[in-house]
């Protein structure tokens, strides 16, 4: 199970390992948390009144064609409004992930467990990766939904329901490889790509102090890279799922300016740390299910 805050953060994070593992006959589901309302659309001619008006139904259709391009995945959305940026209207709003109950966030996250069964949970660091508000919930409610979803005192009531507690044996979180940083920038400046982690030329000492105390905040957040999952084979269908969140990912940016053998090159692994686990391991992995039975109990 991958737990993710918006429409194209699921392929974005994970599609190299939601594509290996369900062509290679095990269950993946996806939960996405928000429908990413609030988001930007990089494409000029899209970006009308009109399509952000509907841009939940847009990113909807959006997610249902990545999926299909990355293989046979079950796909929840845990049911929340887009929370936008800190300190924007969107994120006071009423029914937002962020203002959300979190115990209650977390009892949705528990269900999809209790009735899905997983062996491994997916989700980000404590800082959502970037600081996002809603990435920074979505990390939240995978942990205590991982914590909670075998306990019999946790949410009585989906128990009574006819549910059973399950709980999953091993939690992962993203990791964003910043040690490569520069060599990443070196790449895409290369290719004349402008990135929020390459710094304008009229950067101003104030704007430079925020980006480096935001990427230090990012790197204090992230963990050791414990598991490197070989993505190779799947590059191609990353790409291609990639390439069906038009609204949100320009061809002329950062991810669908290289071709597959490029990101073969430069993301040759999904990078993961393992932060919880029932069952012994051996640091580092090559796969998640690395100490896992084969058959799930039943």
């Amino acid at each position: 199970m991958t737990v993710h805050a918006h429409p194209d953060d699921e392929t974005i994070a994970t599609g190299g390992i939601m594509a290996r593992y369900a062509n290679t006959g095990h269950r993946v589901v996806c939960v996405t948390c928000t429908g990413g309302e609030h988001g930007e659309i990089v494409v000029p001619e899209l970006d009308t009144p009109e399509n952000h008006a509907r841009l939940g139904e847009i990113r909807k259709v959006e997610l249902e064609r990545a999926l299909a391009r990355l293989g046979p995945i079950e796909h929840h959305w845990l049911g929340y409004i887009d929370s936008g940026m800190m300190g924007t209207p969107e994120n006071e709003a009423a029914g937002s992930f962020w203002q959300a109950d979190l115990d209650e966030a977390a009892g949705r996250v528990v269900r999809l467990v209790r009735q899905t069964r997983p062996q491994v949970v997916v989700g980000y660091n404590d800082f959502g990766g970037y600081g996002h508000p809603d990435h920074i919930r979505a990390a939240l409610v995978a942990k205590l939904a991982f914590a909670r979803a075998g306990d019999l005192d946790a949410y009585p009531d989906q128990l009574q329901g006819g549910l059973a507690p399950w709980q999953p044996l091993k939690l992962y979180e993203n990791v964003l490889d910043i040690a490569r940083r520069q060599e990443f920038l070196d790449m895409i400046e290369a290719k004349g790509i402008q990135t929020w982690w390459s710094p304008p030329p009229d950067e101003t000492d104030e704007a430079r102090t925020q980006r480096e105390a935001h990427l230090a905040l990012m790197s204090a957040a992230q963990g050791p890279v414990t598991s490197r999952v070989d993505i190779g084979a799947f590059t191609g269908a990353k790409l291609a799922a990639i390439g069906e969140h038009v609204t949100q990912l320009s061809k002329e940016g950062f991810f669908l300016a290289f071709d597959a053998d490029e990101w073969r090159t430069m993301q040759p692994t999904e990078d993961f740390t393992l932060r919880v686990s029932h069952v012994g391991v051996r640091i580092p992995e090559d796969d998640l299910f690395d100490g896992l039975p084969s058959e799930v109990p039943t």
